[in-house]
């Protein structure tokens, strides 16, 4: 009995392993690293109640209604095309075009266009 629950205990935990790795992990990366990206910085919804700060070290934090981060993760980067991995397993796209982030149904600009 202590034998099966001990090879029980032993299979979860590799499944538990298996699930929580990255499944892109161990592939080549085509995308620029953003340490250096000009995308980088402060993207803000035009009524400002949604910012997204893109960090250097290729993770993002958002703050929502004042809520600071309500969503972080990490994000890579190719070209003007984003590709968002948060934390709570979820995916997201982006696109900057014409100096505007469009990311999934949001419209950011950059924080420094924004009219005061």
């Amino acid at each position: 009995m202590i034998r099966t629950l001990l090879s029980a205990v032993g299979a979860l935990g590799i499944l538990a392993s298996c699930a929580s790795q990255d499944p892109g992990a161990g592939r080549p990366s085509t995308s620029r690293p953003p340490t250096d990206h000009p995308h980088l910085g402060m993207w803000v919804t035009a009524d400002g109640r949604i910012r997204q700060e893109l960090l250097p070290n290729g993770r993002y934090e958002e703050e929502r209604d004042g809520r600071k981060r309500a969503y972080t993760g990490r994000y890579t980067v190719t070209g003007d095309h984003i590709d968002y991995f948060d934390d709570l397993g979820f995916t997201a796209t982006g696109d900057v075009r014409d100096g505007v982030l469009y990311h999934e149904h949001l419209v950011l600009y950059r924080e420094s266009d924004l009219p005061r």
